[in-house]
């Protein structure tokens, strides 16, 4: 028995959503992988300890911060810009702070331009591995450990980067489970201030 040609078509559009709809689905996490393997898109490295070589030539890194829409938080860099050893560790220092009368969670993304720094961009401890709670009124300082690999200097288009920029975004998220108890019903009004 064969299919009525309007069953085949019908059929055929059906494939063709669902499969599109699951590429559609995997793309994100296939493309984090890809930036995460190969450095693409500014996507750094991550290690536990600092370079076991630090080289005589200097890099300048540039550090920038901004707030997604709608995240009431102030956030800036302490420092727009150091120059260290390629391979030395380097510290440096964000500032976040919650104007408003409730706590506000926030996750802050990243990335590294020129994005053939990124896979030479390695970060050992960062408060964007974590989501950040303030409280009213909270002010904080948020530390970035990180190094430049060495290997930077012999790869063919990263060799000629002189300057990398750290950028971060910092988007509100839900209240973790245990502060959303604690924090006042919206409404409600607030003595913290």
């Amino acid at each position: 028995m064969s299919m009525d040609p309007r069953q085949k078509t019908a059929l055929k559009a059906v494939g063709v959503i669902v499969f599109m709809g699951s590429m559609a689905w995997a793309s994100v996490p296939l493309y984090d992988l890809f930036c995460a393997v190969t450095g693409y898109g500014g996507e750094t490295s991550v290690a536990e300890q600092g370079s076991d070589e630090i080289l005589d030539e200097t890099i300048r890194v540039r550090f920038d911060g901004s707030l997604a829409r709608d995240m009431p938080w102030e956030f800036k860099p302490l420092e727009d810009e150091i120059e260290i050893r390629i391979g030395e560790t380097g510290l440096a220092f964000y500032e976040a702070y919650n104007p408003t009368d409730r706590p506000v969670a926030g996750q802050a993304s990243y990335n590294v331009a020129p994005f053939d720094a990124g896979g030479f961009f390695t970060k050992i401890d960062c408060f964007c591995f974590t989501e950040q709670v303030l409280q009213p009124g909270e002010r904080v300082q948020m530390p970035v450990t990180f190094y430049v690999d060495p290997a930077i200097v012999d790869d063919r288009d990263a060799k000629y980067i002189h300057k990398i920029t750290l950028s971060y975004t910092f988007h509100e998220i839900d209240l973790p489970q245990e502060q959303a108890s604690l924090a006042p019903e919206a409404g409600a009004g607030s003595d913290f201030n």
